[in-house]
């Protein structure tokens, strides 16, 4: 046995390398029961391949027959589901392309497929794949991250949304072993047998059928996701009012009306949630009128989703009515404006018009008032009133004597700093009388309270002997040579303010009867 010196003769390393280059070839030598193998992985990838088409056929068709009874809620989630579909076929149509380019590599241009000659072939796929100059592997990886994240976007579960990316991931990796993280294409196709790589590309297939088939599903599903969930059905009648004049239209929706009593809608009405909890909208009235309020509904769908649903509506509030009415004294005074209360049960104050024969009827706010021009002559005031329709109808009339004002009572006006009525029932103190600013006349029976202007009048003063002394007013107001007489008179004497004219707001003068004044 040759001594050991720690160093190899030439020929002991050429044994070395020649063993070194052997177990790289047996390495690389892949045997013809493993390549069979991959050829029985790609029939049945393909297999399923089909089975998983035929699926997501069938949901696309049952999307096509919904949208076809109702294109207004499904033709949207149809219209999503044939862009799904076309992104798809694009890309699968991408893979068969590189299939077949990496096989006709290898088996030359009638090269198939479904039929590899050269399936050990270590070479054609990273030849296709792995290329600097047309970069095959690099652009489908591009291809797979859009799509990835495409369908993604179209599942709204998480759960199978984690299994899409982690079935399409194209993330780099890194071999037992290896500290160098390894492109997905360089770990998928260098070095790779033919029909492996074949394989490979017939199970991305797979997987992207897959996402596919979930974006479909959820797709599907999202038709009804959104619609609301009911556990009672109802009719209801919704009048346009429920106060309907004689001769107007009586206008109602006649509705089916569906609610989940399990779940209520938060109903917000002018800016505020109603807190009873079953809808109903409740409040005392205070003012008479027409008004109106809206809000909306925030309904919670079964998908997570809230939509709101807005509404608005309007009443009306009428006083309490009653009428009583005394025929014989439906009166109405010439000259003069007479206030009068208009009203029709039910309807706004607002939508009712009114009009008068014999005089003038004017609106002023929420009463009218009539003026009637000749006395002896009945006005007649006709009232009309607009319903839902808006079409006047006539709501009734009423009709009433013209009368003249009657004659108003004389009394002096009193003097001093409180103003008074001194009608000489009572005696009146001297200085009161001195300080009058003349005689006044009025009507005030608690009914009307009128001012008429007085003309003039005459006093009238009995001396010692008896003798009636007459004296003239200055208009209205006493005259020097009265107040002079009425200074002389003494406690307990009285005298008379007679011949009195006064005219009315009406134009009519008047002869009042006298009043008779005691002096205290």
């Amino acid at each position: 046995m040759a001594k050991h010196t720690g160093r190899l003769s030439p020929r002991q390393r050429m044994i070395n390398l020649m063993y070194l280059v052997l177990t790289a070839m047996l390495a690389l030598n892949v045997s013809s029961d493993v390549l069979d193998g991959f050829t029985q992985v790609e029939d049945g990838l393909s297999r399923s391949n089909a089975t998983m088409s035929l699926r997501n056929d069938a949901i696309l068709e049952r999307l096509r027959a919904f949208a076809a009874q109702n294109p207004e809620k499904g033709g949207v989630w149809l219209g999503k589901a044939e862009e799904v579909k076309a992104e798809t076929d694009r890309l699968l149509a991408d893979v068969d392309a590189l299939k077949l380019a990496i096989v006709r590599k290898c088996d030359g241009e009638d090269g198939d497929p479904a039929n590899i000659l050269k399936t050990y072939d270590m070479e054609s796929a990273g030849a296709v794949m792995l290329n600097p100059v047309s970069r095959e592997g690099a652009k489908l990886r591009g291809k797979i991250d859009k799509f990835r994240d495409y369908i993604t976007g179209m599942v709204a579960d998480s759960v199978k949304r984690s299994g899409i990316e982690m079935a399409l991931s194209t993330a780099s990796v890194r071999f037992k072993g290896s500290d160098i993280d390894r492109k997905w294409e360089e770990a998928k196709f260098e070095n790779q047998p033919v029909v492996a790589a074949v394989a490979l590309l017939t199970k991305l297939q797979g997987d992207i059928r897959f996402a596919e088939g979930e974006a479909l599903a959820n797709l599907l599903g999202s038709v009804d996701a959104g619609d609301l969930r009911v556990n009672r059905i109802n009719a209801f009648v919704i009048p346009e009012s429920r106060l309907v004049m004689r001769g107007d239209k009586y206008s109602a929706d006649i509705v089916l009306a569906a609610v989940d009593t399990t779940s209520r809608p938060a109903v917000f009405v002018n800016g505020n949630k109603l807190t009873n909890g079953d809808g109903k909208y409740e409040f005392t009235a205070g003012t008479a009128g027409t008004f109106d309020y809206s809000g909306y509904l925030e309904v919670m769908h079964d998908d997570g989703s809230v939509s709101k649903h807005p509404f608005s509506s309007e009443y009306t509030v009428i006083e309490p009515v009653a009428t009583v009415s005394a025929t014989m004294m439906n009166v109405l005074y010439a000259g003069i404006d007479n206030p009068v209360s208009i009203s029709v049960p039910g309807v706004d104050r607002k939508s009712i018009s009114a009009s008068m024969t014999n005089g003038t009827l004017v609106r002023q706010g929420d009463i009218w008032v009539a003026r009637p021009s000749s006395v002896g002559q009945d006005a007649v005031i006709s009232i009309s009133a607009s319903g839902t329709g808006g079409t006047p109808h006539q709501a009734g009339s009423m009709t009433f004597k013209v009368r003249r004002l009657p004659d108003p009572t004389a009394y002096i006006k009193s003097g001093g700093d409180a103003a008074m009525r001194i009608s000489g029932q009572q005696p009146v103190a001297k200085a009161q009388l001195v300080a009058s600013p003349g005689v006044g006349a009025a009507i005030d029976d608690g009914i009307l309270d009128i001012e008429f202007k007085v003309t003039s009048f005459e006093t009238v003063f009995i001396d010692q002997m008896g003798n009636s002394i007459p004296e003239k007013s200055d208009g209205d107001k006493f005259s020097s040579r009265q107040l002079d007489k009425i200074k002389r008179l003494a406690r307990g004497k009285r005298f008379y303010v007679s011949r009195i004219r006064a005219i009315g707001p009406d134009g009519t003068e008047r002869s009042l009867s006298p009043v008779e004044v005691i002096v205290k």
